[in-house]
């Protein structure tokens, strides 16, 4: 049994997971989320780091209702919901435009004008994917998330794979986004630093089936971190995810 609601007005997002598990090949029970528990207050910015194939994907589309065979309860923010994947999931025969308008048939010219800008995609609202360079595929995915104002933005490793100064611009341009739209965000990440930029808290799960072993709130706030405060933050939480490595004792 499950249940995913919208919960009224500025409400956190609260997830609470008794358990998921598929059925695998051999025929037996696959357990991926165990007893998870979470609350990320409204406007903040969560990263949930965890080792890789523990459950992280999983969660967000158990959160965005894209699986619904599981035990639990899910409350979402009042308000729409968009999410970024790994891959930009761009259609192929229409343009960058046309992908953002298809999910937002009623934002209007200026709106669109103002986050195409932002995103440094003005140039290439004519193009198709095919045309973009990842970087770009990826702010137009990005476009099309924000063009639906959405209360709550899911987003799963949206930089993976880019390499490390186009990932750190585009880590600023949807810092300034979040920042300019005051969303509920949720992150998938295995890049720290990328935490330690863009979170107010940090949800550290456990190998499969996870569950949550620790909640980090980062301070300071995002906009009043300089570089050596991130640095300092990133060590921090290298240190913390060190510490609940398997085979290590917790203090």
């Amino acid at each position: 049994m499950n249940d995913t609601r919208r919960a009224g007005g500025p409400a956190p997002l609260e997830v609470r997971i008794a358990r998921k598990a598929y059925r695998a090949a051999s025929g037996g029970r696959l357990d991926v989320l165990d007893d998870v528990t979470l609350a990320l207050p409204a406007g903040e910015v969560g990263a949930l780091i965890g080792p890789s194939g523990c459950g992280k994907t999983t969660m967000l589309r158990i959160i965005a209702g894209l699986d619904r065979d599981y035990d639990g309860t899910v409350r979402r923010p009042a308000g729409r919901l968009a999410m970024v994947f790994q891959e930009p999931r761009l259609l192929p025969w229409r343009t960058v435009e046309d992908n953002v308008r298809l999910v937002a048939p009623d934002i209007d010219d200026a709106a669109l004008t103002r986050l195409f800008d932002l995103l440094e995609l003005s140039a290439h609202r004519t193009h198709f994917p095919r045309e973009l360079s990842l970087g770009l595929a990826r702010r137009a995915a990005l476009a099309r998330a924000f063009a639906v104002d959405p209360a709550l933005l899911l987003l799963d490793e949206p930089f993976v794979s880019l390499d490390a100064a186009l990932a750190v611009r585009l880590r600023e341009e949807l810092a300034l986004l979040i920042d300019q739209r005051a969303v509920t965000a949720l992150l998938v990440t295995h890049d720290l630093a990328e935490a330690a930029r863009l979170a107010d808290r940090v949800f550290l799960l456990s190998p499969r089936p996870a569950r949550v072993l620790a909640e980090i709130p980062l301070r300071p706030a995002r906009r009043d971190r300089s570089e050596t405060a991130l640095a300092t933050m990133t060590a921090q939480l290298t240190e913390r995810v060190a510490a609940l490595a398997p085979g290590r004792t917790q203090k």
